[in-house]
């Protein structure tokens, strides 16, 4: 297992040893010891979700302010542009985020600590994403940073509006949201 550290250090990517043939490919997705020696990643994950979207789709940006979940993300169909914000007032990386094209062919995976919101789009046909949470998922905790918010200044690589959900559509801006300390 290869993992990087990206330009806010907390979000890594992972890279698992895929081990391919003339029968297809096997490589193991999640193994608790491995991440924890490798990666130092001693969260326990206590929820998968398994999210199927069509081509332009935008999900995000998502958080919980209270029960945060950390999140391992992969995606096993298609391609996304994953994103994370953070949301931590007491990182120097308040406000910065890190976008990273993920893809079935490259099976890399995405760690998001707690205090960031995350969000994808979807960049091929449609996708399949699963990814580990550390927390359960509470609607009343959640909370939605709106995707466009000119103080993020994202670079999505969307040629048009991208798809939005009615919550998505009524996310806040950075500076109106409720932050983690």
């Amino acid at each position: 297992m290869k993992v990087t550290k990206t330009a806010i250090p907390d979000i890594l990517l992972i890279e698992a040893r895929v081990f391919e043939d003339e029968r297809g490919f096997f490589y193991e997705s999640y193994n608790e010891r491995v991440l924890r020696e490798k990666a130092n990643i001693v969260e326990h994950f206590v929820q998968d979700n398994h999210s199927h979207s069509t081509k332009n789709v935008l999900r995000g940006l998502h958080y919980q302010i209270k029960q945060p979940q950390g999140k391992l993300v992969r995606v096993v169909v298609g391609e996304v542009f994953d994103v994370a914000v953070d949301l931590r007032t007491s990182s120097q990386y308040f406000g910065q985020w890190i976008g990273i094209q993920i893809n079935a062919k490259n099976k890399q995976q995405v760690w998001i600590p707690a205090g960031f919101a995350h969000g994808f789009l979807v960049l091929s046909e449609y996708t399949e994403v699963i990814y580990k949470t550390t927390e359960y998922y509470a609607p009343e905790y959640e909370r939605t940073i709106l995707w466009n918010d000119p103080d993020l200044a994202i670079a999505w690589p969307v040629a048009e509006e991208p798809i939005l959900s009615n919550k998505d559509r009524a996310g806040k801006r950075l500076k109106e949201a409720e932050v983690f300390t």
